[in-house]
């Protein structure tokens, strides 16, 4: 960490006041310094998304184009390139290593520098000072975002490694996917430390204190649009605010819009949109308990940006929302239904919410020949061209990302700036060790 900076900001933490017009605080209940503190990632969220996402929710029967909660929280910009061995474009363990800890890394490093020794996250940082900690994610609980803020692996590929070293992470809160990484005798374990382990959404209104390690899903949580429920990320933050709040000494929570990313590679714009809406509802959740405790401190940003996301393409000055919120499901769900089916095409259309025409039909008759994977790319690539999306890459790319933040000390998130001060400025607002 840069002594002087870290300096510079703790001492501007101490004056700073709160972003009172975006969380509705009144000024003389706030204090300077937060007690609680939230970091919410939006993986792969870049500038794109979240105006793809206002113009996705826009009240078409209206003339204004309404705001959404990015729009009254954000505050500045950062830069995510990773250390430079990895050159200018980040990848998911670097950027968040750069978020948890401070310290740039090279790509794939969960919580080491560059020479793979451990580097101190803000969560050991807020443990040693007494604090309650957590996590709430829609990716297995053991992928690169959330492992970096509670683990250090030279990789982030090693799954099992760092999910057998959550034992040790004395995190109070771990919420997600990623049953498969936590076998019976790790769990056996997990359950000797006294965690409460539950696997189902409706065992969630059980768990009233105490630690707990839910996992919902093999792998990562079903696809917002597949579910048509956006509240899942929504009930995870909610039970980990209810459980971590009951910490007198405060709280810091990690909470990741995971699939925004996951969607963002598949270049499929109807999925994102619904991991958008299903981030941004967990945001607002966030933000009411920042209301009614104006001890928190919520920031918000995104670790990098995924697919090169363009709102109009091949030259059209249009975006199709209506379409795109027509869709009733996933391209993936789509494709694996219209492969088991005989009447396919009806099915398609209604899953699609338009009808196909018959050059369309023809090429997705192809593309079904062929398989599953090439049936769902020929649906993302009609989806493309009828909403007018563009995409550049399958990967990340290398653009500034938003920052987002309000509460105590919100001010010192504004204007430019880079992921690792992000970071910094947090940890400067850790309470003082005795």
């Amino acid at each position: 960490m840069n002594l002087t900076k870290t300096l510079t900001w703790a001492i501007s933490a101490l004056v700073v006041l709160p972003l009172v017009a975006s969380a509705n605080i009144d000024i003389h209940d706030a204090p300077s310094r937060p007690k609680n503190m939230i970091i919410m990632v939006g993986d792969g969220m870049g500038p794109a998304y979240t105006s793809a996402y206002r113009y996705y929710q826009n009240n078409p029967d209206t003339e204004e184009i309404e705001q959404t909660v990015f729009d009254r929280l954000l505050v500045g910009m950062a830069s995510t390139y990773p250390a430079r061995q990895s050159g200018f474009v980040t990848d998911s363990a670097a950027s968040a290593t750069a978020l948890a800890t401070g310290v740039k890394s090279y790509n794939g490093a969960i919580s080491v520098d560059i020479n793979k020794r451990p580097l101190t996250s803000i969560m050991q940082m807020a443990k040693a000072r007494g604090m309650a900690i957590g996590i709430a994610v829609t990716s297995q609980v053991n992928h690169a975002t959330p492992a970096a803020f509670l683990a250090h692996n030279e990789s982030r590929r090693n799954y099992d490694e760092i999910a057998q070293s959550y034992l040790t992470s004395e995190a109070d809160v771990i919420l997600g996917g990623g049953q498969k990484y936590f076998p019976a005798p790790l769990l056996a374990q997990f359950k000797a430390k006294g965690y409460q382990h539950i696997d189902d959404f409706s065992m969630l209104a059980q768990i009233n204190k105490g630690k707990v390690l839910g996992l919902f899903a093999d792998v990562q949580l079903p696809w917002v649009i597949d579910q048509q429920d956006s509240t899942q990320l929504s009930q995870l933050t909610q039970k980990a605010l209810d459980l971590l709040s009951q910490n007198e000494q405060g709280f810091v929570l990690l909470v990741e819009g995971s699939l925004i990313d996951w969607a963002g590679h598949n270049n499929d714009i109807a999925t994102a949109m619904g991991e958008m809406h299903g981030f941004a509802n967990a945001i607002e959740v966030v933000e009411q308990f920042v209301r009614a405790n104006p001890d928190t401190l919520m920031v918000v940003t995104a670790d990098h940006n995924t697919g090169g996301l363009s709102i109009g393409a091949n030259g059209e000055y249009a975006w199709d929302t209506n379409l795109l919120q027509g869709i009733q499901a996933s391209p993936a769900k789509i494709a694996e239904q219209a492969i088991a089916q005989d009447n396919w095409q009806a099915a398609v259309n209604q899953a699609l919410g338009f009808e196909a025409n018959e050059a369309e039909l023809i090429r997705l008759s192809n593309a079904r020949m062929q398989g599953k994977a090439a049936l769902e790319t020929s649906l993302k690539q009609l989806i493309d061209t009828r909403s007018y999306t563009g995409w550049t890459t399958t990967g990340h790319t290398g653009g500034d990302v938003q920052v987002f933040a309000a509460g105590p000390a919100a001010d010192l998130f504004k204007g430019n700036q880079d992921n690792t001060d992000i970071a910094e400025k947090m940890m400067s607002l850790l309470p003082k060790t005795q």
